[in-house]
């Protein structure tokens, strides 16, 4: 800093010496900023969208969380123990604990982490999914095994607290739509610690009180229930002991637990889930219930069923006596006579086409014997003979016609063929005057060769000369 100037004379220093400064590597200022980060922030809860999920051959896990407009950083390491390792996916929104620090080789800040939950559920609905899976592979939520609520019972078993809402809108549905129905209320508390162990108590008590019984007496269902409320206070039903305890029950079990929107691990073992109590004591009064409406019509149903039937058995009593009265021994030989009748006019019928095909039988043959008589034949033979002979007679002279002019054109043409007519047209022919061979051609004649010509009329000799 510059020296204080004393007077107007004195300006003080006015060139300073360079102010002192402090410069970090980068080293020690990204240790800085995490011992920073991990005094004033530390361990923390963060909610985002797992992406870039790899996992390391070495074990650890690396992944980024994030939102909308930032994004972070995280590991797990191998040997931390976090439960529901197998929540980490890509797309998964997850709720994290860790602690905020930075990874200096980087110079990056990230999460280390030390606990896993689902998004909004937490560790009871991450439990509840555990145990619902383990519970549906051993079988307990199999369709198979569940029994039909009966449709008619006249006594239950209700497994509730006795001081809760759940046990006063049942009553009153029961007390509107089936005065009748004998209750049996096991009480025990439906929320809090302890509670589970005493809704499986409940319920084995009901089966061992109805199994003691007469079967008239036994109870017919058992409805398990309570009003609604939040995850923990429902979690009495989310118990492996209840399950059990419902799984193993020998009569069936109603499960109305929470509002509509509400599902428990007993809605699930259960043999029928009833959305709310209510609905569960309608449910369980339906057959009473619709039954009332029936039997006040059963008068009405009676008189029609009565009168349908009186009508039927007039019809089959009319049918009845129409067939007694067509099987009456009159009627029957009515029948006979009527077809005896119809016989002799058919046997009258009959006889008489019989005697006009004989009649037009006779005729005929009486014609044919007529045509065949034989003075008639032999003159018919006769004039037959005559037609032939003149048939034949003329025949033969056309016959004999024809070959005349086939001669006298066979004539004509040998004529025309004929070597007199050849040489009367000043043609010769010349020979061999030894063999009286024909010649043909000049060259294969030799000079000094004596030949023989034939004219029309006379033959001569001559000796070819080269």
């Amino acid at each position: 800093m510059g020296k204080v100037a004393q007077s107007q004379w004195d300006f003080g220093e006015l060139f300073p010496p360079q102010a002192t400064r402090r410069v970090l590597s980068v080293s020690e200022l990204t240790a800085s900023v995490r011992r920073l980060l991990e005094k004033e922030i530390g361990q923390v809860w963060v909610t985002g969208e797992v992406t870039n999920l790899r996992t390391q051959s070495s074990g650890h896990i690396y992944f980024t969380i994030k939102d909308a407009d930032a994004q972070l950083q995280c590991v797990l390491f191998r040997s931390e123990a976090v439960s529901h390792r197998n929540l980490l996916q890509d797309g998964q929104k997850l709720l994290l604990q860790g602690d905020v620090t930075v990874y200096e080789s980087r110079g990056q800040y990230q999460l280390i982490v030390r606990a896993i939950e689902l998004q909004g559920i937490g560790a009871l609905q991450v439990a509840f999914e555990k145990l619902k899976q383990k519970l549906q592979a051993e079988g307990l939520f199999a369709q198979e095994r569940k029994r039909p609520i009966p449709r008619y019972p006249q006594r239950i078993g209700i497994v509730t607290s006795e001081t809760g809402a759940a046990i006063r809108d049942v009553l009153h549905v029961i007390e509107r739509r089936q005065p009748s129905l004998e209750i049996i209320v096991a009480a025990c508390r439906v929320q809090g610690a302890g509670a589970a162990g005493e809704i499986a108590c409940a319920l084995r008590l009901l089966n061992e009180w109805s199994r003691g019984l007469d079967a008239s007496r036994r109870i017919d269902l058992i409805l398990l229930t309570r009003g609604g409320g939040s995850l923990e206070d429902l979690w009495a039903f989310n118990e492996e002991v209840v399950a059990r305890a419902i799984f193993e029950s020998a009569l069936p079990v109603i499960s109305a637990v929470g509002h509509e929107i509400d599902f428990t691990i007993s809605d699930f073992v259960a043999d029928l889930r009833a959305a709310t109590p209510s609905a569960a004591a309608e449910l369980i009064t339906e057959g009473a219930h619709s039954s009332r409406g029936w039997l006040r019509e059963a008068s009405a149903c009676l008189g029609q069923l009565v009168t349908r039937r009186i009508e039927a058995d007039r019809e089959r009593l009319e049918q009845t006596a129409a067939r007694l009265q067509r099987m009456h021994p009159r009627q029957r030989l009515r029948q006979q006579m009527q077809y005896v009748d119809e016989l002799y006019n058919r046997a009258q019928r009959c006889a008489q086409q019989k005697l006009r095909d004989s009649v037009v039988t006779t005729r005929n043959l009486r014609q044919r014997l007529v045509r065949a008589k034989p003075s008639i034949a032999f003159k018919q033979l006769r004039q037959a003979i005559r037609d032939f002979e003149r048939r034949l007679r003329e025949a033969s002279r056309q016959r004999a016609g024809n070959h005349r002019a086939t001669l006298k054109e066979l004539r004509g043409r040998l004529q025309l063929l004929s070597p007199e007519n050849v040489l009367g047209r000043g043609y010769s022919i010349t020979t061999e005057a030894a063999t009286g061979k024909i010649l043909r051609y000049a060259s294969k004649m030799q000079p000094g060769q004596r030949v023989q010509t034939r004219l029309k009329s006379g033959t001569f000799q001559s000796t070819v000369e080269p």
